[in-house]
């Protein structure tokens, strides 16, 4: 069952490959070209990682601060942790799924280097068998040991290839397989000719060269994503840093020379596509961080208008109910009613008596 499914998965990749191989003619080309055209499909759902990691990295110094702050309660330190992963749109792990994508098709591929005749030229098995007889009457000899028969149907299709006209016209979708590349022979396992060294040419010192270059442009890609994430290099991360190029000059040694290819393209178009996404992106979140300052200090002016406006406001009403008291205060008296002493009736000697003195109308003259 597993089998099968496996089949099924790697036939898309099969046929996308062999397409890139019918046009060029070139086994190098095809699978650069079919790197390529992956990194491309793929770009899409990596351009909102690319971005959140890039957010986070910008996030840190509030990260940092959160975790001092709140370092003796863990509950409040994740809620706040949170708060602020929300506020900012950011997904801590868009991007852990994505960086482990290349692993499958680099799984699915090596099935397709490892057996050309099933999936590049669908060939069903009984089609193989009878490939595999006709060649052992012409002298082809099968592996002799465990380790090289895993890569039967690679020296199966070379020996076609140097004796393609005992093959050809005798089975249906039966393909002449070019390997060499640049002058190298995409078919063969750098660890093979390790023994030819330092002699051979090019032939051997290019097979040996071609992990090499891999290893370093690993290191690159390790270097420069660590670099733009804003991880330093101590602990893990530097375990990380080292082990993908150490385990990425191993794979180039050890296996087929095809997908040493593969995974140099696909870690150099990679390199490419984190610089050109960091210049893009930085400059995208650097205009969105200006006109959220702009949009705080708007907000700001625009609280200190309405508290200046509400301040005028208070201070002229508060003016007017001065202005309103003094007009009160100036108003003249009323005239008095004659019922106190001080007006005209009421002067002494005007009133119908005096106090403490007898009544004398011709007193005062």
């Amino acid at each position: 069952m597993f089998a099968q499914l496996g089949y099924y998965i790697c036939l898309p990749f099969a046929w996308l490959t062999r397409i890139f191989y019918d046009i060029t003619g070139s086994y190098g080309l095809a699978l650069i070209l079919f790197t390529l055209v992956v990194k491309l499909v793929l770009l899409p759902f990596q351009l909102k990682s690319k971005k959140s990691m890039l957010r986070m990295n910008r996030m840190q110094g509030k990260i940092k601060d959160i975790q001092t702050r709140y370092a003796n309660n863990r509950e409040r330190q994740q809620q706040e942790m949170a708060d602020l992963y929300a506020r900012e749109g950011v997904n801590p792990m868009s991007g852990c799924l994505w960086s482990f994508i290349p692993f499958p098709i680099l799984i699915a591929l090596y099935a397709i280097i490892r057996q050309p005749l099933r999936y590049f030229m669908s060939l069903s098995a009984d089609a193989i068998s009878q490939i595999t007889s006709l060649a052992t009457s012409l002298g082809y000899e099968a592996a002799s040991n465990a380790q090289n028969s895993a890569y039967e149907q690679i020296y199966l299709a070379k020996f076609i290839h140097e004796n393609w006209a005992s093959f050809d016209g005798k089975f249906e979708h039966l393909l002449d397989m070019d390997y060499n590349f640049l002058g190298l022979n995409l078919a063969s396992r750098p660890s093979d000719v390790f023994s030819q060294f330092p002699g051979g040419g090019w032939a051997v010192w290019g097979l040996l060269l071609l992990p090499v270059i891999a290893t370093a442009a690993q290191f690159a890609m390790t270097f420069i994503t660590m670099k733009s994430s804003g991880t330093q290099a101590n602990g893990s991360s530097k375990t990380m840093m080292y082990m993908m190029p150490l385990m990425t000059l191993w794979m180039g040694y050890m296996l087929p020379t095809a997908l040493c290819v593969y995974w140099t393209a696909n870690t150099v178009f990679s390199i490419l596509q984190e610089v050109f996404l960091n210049k893009r992106f930085n400059a995208i979140l650097d205009r969105e961080e200006t006109e959220k300052e702009k949009e705080k200090r708007e907000k700001r002016a625009a609280k200190m208008m309405a508290a200046r406006e509400n301040y005028n406001q208070q201070m002229q009403a508060s003016n007017q109910q001065k202005k309103q008291g003094k007009k009160g205060g100036n108003q003249p008296k009323k005239k008095n009613d004659g019922r106190s002493g001080t007006n005209e009736n009421g002067r002494v000697g005007q009133r119908p008596y005096a106090r403490g003195r007898a009544y004398d109308e011709h007193h005062y003259e």
